[in-house]
């Protein structure tokens, strides 16, 4: 795909991506959850922490979207730790932009977050340079942006209904017993709405980038 061609952007089918991302998330939990374990235990750990957090962001969603094993440890990988600079430079140019756009009543700010939100893969996954990675981010997002945010804000919203539901059931019961254990599940609906996140961003990613 040309870096300027926006006309032959493939059309994004909101409930399809959904199940799609579901299906993703479901799938890599037990590498998502280990990775996301080992990133919590050592965040600390100044330099190390730059790669664990480009494999967690980039390595991660890239390697679910091709539909490739995620090892257990894929956020150690010292490759990621290679791009650091082209990872900040990318994200700096990315919340400048988001945040210039947040300045003129919000939404433009949403509308570049969501134009440039590939930005950062395509730099460390297909090793475009930064200004480019931007650049085919938006093309790739044209036509699209809508339904991406669709996508996000209906998953969203039902995750924070349901958990609204189970904070609500512990109340009515007054009971400390079931309210402790609706908290429990709650927690881990939180959970799992983290592993949806990365599985929809790897079926976006999967779908927007095809020809690239």
């Amino acid at each position: 795909m040309s870096d300027t061609n926006v006309t032959n952007v493939k059309k994004l089918e909101i409930v399809d991506t959904i199940r799609d991302g579901i299906e993703i998330g479901i799938k890599n939990i037990g590498p998502i959850l280990v990775n996301l374990i080992l990133y919590v235990l050592t965040v600390w750990i100044p330099y190390l922490n730059v790669g664990t957090t480009i494999g967690l962001m980039v390595g991660v969603v890239s390697k679910a979207s091709k539909g490739e094993a995620i090892p257990f440890t894929e956020i150690f990988d010292a490759k990621y730790r290679r791009y650091m600079g082209e990872y900040f430079l990318t994200c700096g140019l990315v919340s400048i932009g988001v945040g210039v756009g947040f300045l003129f009543f919000v939404i433009p700010g949403i509308v570049i977050a969501l134009a440039w939100c590939f930005a950062p893969l395509l730099a460390i996954d297909k090793g475009k340079n930064p200004s480019e990675a931007i650049s085919i981010s938006n093309n790739i997002t044209y036509g699209n942006k809508g339904r991406m945010f669709c996508i996000f804000f209906i998953t969203g919203l039902a995750f924070f209904v349901a958990m609204l539901i189970l904070n609500g059931i512990g109340v009515a019961t007054r009971s400390l017993a079931i309210i402790g254990i609706m908290t429990l599940f709650s927690i881990a609906l939180g959970l799992f709405y983290f592993f949806v996140i990365i599985g929809l961003q790897a079926s976006l990613y999967k779908q927007l980038t095809r020809d690239i």
